[in-house]
């Protein structure tokens, strides 16, 4: 029957795959399931070969059904069947027959091991199935981590800015005028894969006004952001928005060049208008027929409404606007000449950020904008946005920065969205303030429970009191339900203990260096770093901050003074690029195998659960770990050197706001050196009691805090040249 089947399904549809036909001949052979059921899953599965010819599918069916009638009807002719017995079997001291007997041709497979008595360990039987559970948790995020990359490259690799940029704003900005700029959506949904960012979130965005979006790590705001960038969320067609996600690609365009063009229906305008001004010029000499009088008319009316529309956008102050931008961002004149392909990774991040903030769509969404700027462009950032006269949505783990930015705070957890009022210091305030009432909602409530049940059970069933009894049921029946509040995650970092060892560690005496002797990057530095050092170096990127970590840690050589550095010293380096580079092909217990051989893999384990590496995420690939925990692996690899001092470049960027809690309270309580070079205010304010700024040449104690600092340098930009 089964190759009957087969041959009419090749039949019918020859595309159909060889494995395929096979499947269905045995599933329809079987037919284990009911007739319309097995008809509806081989007509699912043979509709994609069968494409071309939908006719013959139906009639294949047809058949297919006549076949599965045919076999019921059969089967229920015949009945069971009577069948004698090889021997007596005694049914009074059977008790119950063997269910496995008739499958073995005779052995009783169920009585062969009723003597093996079994034993199951049930807390290591609960422990393999929680471990098989986070398994499965795990991959299902590592499927969403490396679906997420490959949707970002397919989209970089199909898509120019323009293109993108025409698809997700395809009206002229102008079109909005007289109409509201709010968002307001009660019911968003969001998934991604088998991973369920928001359900039945509601999402509310006033005009002017600028959120700051924050969250654990993993719970999906970047995919949040990237979905309302393409308008998978339902925003208002008459707003643009605009999502800085990723560096632009370089190319021979020059940077300032760069900024102009990202407004694309300016750059369409100024294009649409050469080509009327070109198209008039050759009007002129062809005549004064009335076709051509016709054809200059028209031109003029066009060319006198993109001039409109060019002077409502300013058009003639874009170059000065877009060359304060780049300025901003920590781009001199030389460098706005330069052409974007000669820019690093993080620079032409910069440049990214500065394209968006030229265009001031309706909604600007920024990622994690602080991750890749210096302190002195943070602190122009933070004022340049703060006048930012649209809609902001800003996911940032930069405390300061939200402090100085956000007007509200969305909160993102739980597959929802909950909004505050104020910035983060408010937020947090706030949000304590009501943890802590729901908590106590919660206890007392618990508490009254646990008095009624109480009575319940003493009284229910005494005659005198079982009135009393039901009542108090009918008050517990009564009562709502609450949810118990949600624990605020913590994390904590340890770094080991270090042995003291007798100063000096680390000095630098008259030191300069220069990668040319023309041009020296520093000169005349004085810096003396101890087991009680807390020293925060800031700066303007290529000022030399990164070179004063090299002198500091050997990798260069001072071209003149003295360096003195303690025999026993030991250093642990903390760069950002450290992370990046991480053997994408090891677990981060293979990788700390490979670099600190001579332990077991539980002490490997428990050394990076000691950064938040915890579970099954130690046996990941690190290729499929998030910046955050790659950073963390970074971090416990680090300690097992047992520095002295600390040189941490950058540490912050990736951690969420748990993390870098972690790190700074391990700080605080380690008893070495540090020195952190950070754009991350309250990083600094907590970890460092020196401020030193690198720039001219020079490295100086700067007598003052980052606040002071940071008002300094919007100070001097805004004083211009």
């Amino acid at each position: 029957m089964s190759a009957a089947i087969a041959y009419e399904i090749r039949s019918a549809v020859p595309a159909a795959d060889g494995v395929l036909v096979e499947y269905l001949a045995g599933l329809i052979d079987e037919a284990s399931i009911t007739e319309d059921d097995v008809l509806q899953v081989t007509r699912d599965i043979l509709e994609s070969p069968a494409e071309d010819d939908p006719t013959a599918l139906d009639n294949l069916i047809q058949r297919l059904a006549t076949i599965v009638m045919a076999k019921q009807q059969a089967n229920a002719a015949s009945g069971p069947r009577l069948q004698k017995l090889d021997k007596v079997l005694d049914m009074s001291k059977a008790g119950a027959m063997s269910s496995t007997i008739q499958f073995a041709e005779g052995v009783d497979l169920e009585s062969i091991n009723k003597s093996k008595a079994t034993r199951v360990d049930v807390k290591k039987l609960e422990k393999q199935e929680a471990k098989l559970r986070a398994k499965i948790e795990k991959r299902a995020r590592k499927d969403l981590y490396e679906g997420s990359k490959l949707l970002d490259t397919h989209r970089k690799q199909q898509q120019s800015y323009e293109e993108m940029f025409m698809k997700v704003n395809p009206i002229d900005a102008s079109a909005s005028k007289g109409k509201s700029k709010d968002i307001h959506l009660p019911n968003v949904d969001i998934n991604f894969g088998s991973n369920r960012i928001l359900a039945g979130a509601s999402l509310t965005l006033a005009h002017g006004r600028r959120y700051g979006l924050i969250g654990r790590n993993g719970v999906g705001k970047s995919t949040f952001l990237r979905a309302i960038s393409m308008r998978d969320v339902p925003i208002p067609a008459h707003l643009s928005i605009l999502f800085v996600e990723q560096e632009i690609i370089g190319d021979d365009t020059t940077a300032i060049e760069s900024v102009l063009k990202a407004d694309v229906w300016r750059d369409h305008l100024l294009r649409e208008e050469k080509e009327l001004n070109q198209h008039l010029t050759e009007l002129e000499t062809e005549g004064t027929e009335k076709r051509v009088e016709d054809a200059k008319e028209e031109a003029a009316a066009r060319l006198t409404e993109i001039h409109a529309k060019l002077a409502d956008m300013e058009s003639e102050t874009a170059p000065a606007r877009a060359g304060a931008l780049l300025a901003g961002l920590g781009f001199n004149d030389e460098d706005q000449k330069r052409p974007t392909s000669s820019f690093s990774g993080g620079w032409r991040m910069r440049l990214a950020l500065a394209r968006a903030l030229f265009v001031k769509p309706s909604l600007l969404l920024l990622d994690e904008p602080t991750n890749h700027i210096d302190l002195n462009a943070l602190a122009w950032l933070e004022d340049y946005l703060q006048t930012w006269p649209n809609t902001l949505l800003v996911v940032s783990h930069d405390r300061a920065f939200l402090d100085a930015v956000a007007t509200d705070i969305i909160h993102q957890h739980s597959s929802r969205l909950d909004y505050y009022k104020g910035n983060f210091t408010q937020f947090y305030a706030t949000k304590t303030e009501r943890d802590l009432a729901l908590r106590k909602e919660y206890d007392t409530q618990m508490q009254y429970r646990q008095h009624l049940q109480a009575f319940i059970d003493r009284w229910r069933y005494n005659a005198n009191r079982a009135a009393q009894a039901q009542m108090k049921i009918k008050i517990l029946e009564k009562l709502p339900e609450l949810e118990p509040p949600e624990e605020d995650e913590t994390e904590k970092f340890k770094f080991p203990e270090t042995e003291k060892i007798a100063p000096p560690l680390l000095q630098l005496s008259d030191v300069s260096f220069g990668y040319t002797p023309e041009k020296p990057i520093l000169k005349k530095v004085d810096i003396d770093v101890g087991l009680d050092s807390r020293i925060a170096v800031v700066g303007a990127n290529g000022a030399g901050k990164s070179t004063a970590i090299k002198l500091l840690i050997g990798e260069i050589n001072a071209q003149g003074g003295n360096v003195v550095r303690n025999g026993r010293l030991r250093i642990g380096y903390f760069a950002q690029h450290h992370v990046d580079s991480l053997n994408p092909a090891l677990t981060p217990v293979g990788f700390l195998q490979s670099k600190f051989p001579g332990k077991s893999e539980q002490e490997y384990r428990s050394h990076l659960g000691a950064f938040g590496v915890t579970g099954l995420t130690g046996l990941q690939l690190i290729g499929t770990l998030s910046g955050g925990q790659k950073s963390r692996v970074a971090f416990a690899a680090l300690s097992l050197q047992n520095p002295h001092v600390l040189l941490l470049d950058e540490p912050t960027n990736h951690l969420d706001i748990q993390g870098l809690d972690a790190l700074m309270s391990a700080l605080a309580t380690w008893n070495g050196g540090v020195i952190i070079i950070s754009h991350d205010e309250r990083f600094i304010t907590t970890v460092a009691q020196e401020l030193w700024v690198c720039g001219d040449g020079t490295l100086k104690k700067f007598m003052g805090d980052v606040q002071a600092y940071k008002s300094l340098i919007v100070g001097n930009l805004k004083a211009g040249p």
